[in-house]
């Protein structure tokens, strides 16, 4: 026979990314075990074989069933909605980040956070482009340039340096509509190609979106390219890099690409482009 010591023994020595559902399992029991009945209001009662609340309680506390909690934290493949998730998150007391945290492994969005897209961007974020000596610029969640410094402007003929003819600050938009992107940036094929598996990576989470729908299915129209890469279903990360750029004044240049992503903004990005040596 199982003991609960005995089954907590081998839980633990499973490791801990065996599937996105045993990860989220053993991060809730983990959490459940630390917090003692008197930290919700419960009385302490009969010794406990176990630390920490009984899966009973916590489930008592979420409003959920008793067996639903169990196969949650077994990592059973059992649907867990938004809802359920943020109930358990205040029962279990998690802090911002662990919360956050929760609802990676999930793959849920937290109901609790607001829409990023709803949000300004940072200010702090659009002065410190001015201050980067390299071509830098930040992206919106639909790869808009928001901010970009003189550098940028003068590296990205016909997107950031105003002689768009469409009026466009979008990358996409730029790559795939503007005949100055094709000279300028060199294997034009392969890096679009990228940049679509980048930006369906990029926004699965909000692929519905009004403003995200509106540009995809405006630039399948638009550009026999896109709707062939999209089509392809690519998935790729954001990456750095070298880029090489043919430049009408400045000749052939290479950079190496930097992206950072701003803490609790994961919708915008700060692009920067180091010279190469």
């Amino acid at each position: 026979m199982t003991t609960p010591s005995t089954e907590k023994n081998d839980a633990a020595a499973q490791p801990l990314d065996v599937t996105p559902a045993r990860a989220l399992g053993d991060f809730i029991r983990a959490h459940r075990e630390r917090l003692s009945p008197l930290a919700v209001g419960l009385p302490p009662g009969p010794r406990r074989r176990t630390p920490g609340l009984r899966r009973e309680e916590v489930a008592q506390l979420c409003g959920v069933s008793p067996t639903w909690y169990t196969w949650i934290e077994q990592g059973r493949p059992v649907s867990a909605s938004a809802d359920a998730l943020a109930r358990i998150a205040v029962a279990l007391q998690l802090s911002r980040a662990e919360r956050a945290y929760l609802f990676e492994l999930a793959g849920e969005r937290d109901p609790a956070e607001p829409d990023p897209a709803a949000q300004d961007a940072p200010a702090a974020l659009l002065q410190t482009v001015s201050l980067i000596g390299a071509p830098a610029y930040v992206l919106d969640r639909q790869w808009n340039a928001l901010r970009w410094n003189p550098q940028a402007s003068d590296l990205f003929v016909g997107w950031l340096d105003g002689t768009s003819a469409a009026g466009s600050r979008n990358l996409l938009t730029y790559m795939f509509t503007t005949p100055q992107a094709l000279e300028l940036v060199v294997d034009w094929e392969t890096r679009a190609r990228r940049l679509v598996a980048e930006f369906r990576a990029d926004s699965i989470r909000h692929l519905n979106d009004a403003p995200t729908r509106a540009l995809i299915d405006g630039l399948t129209a638009a550009s026999d390219a896109f709707a062939r890469f999209w089509a392809s279903q690519d998935v790729g990360e954001r990456e750095g890099g070298e880029r090489a750029f043919n430049h009408p004044v400045h000749g052939r240049l290479v950079y190496d690409q930097i992206t950072f992503k701003p803490a609790h903004r994961e919708d915008l990005k700060l692009v920067i482009l180091v010279g190469s040596a």
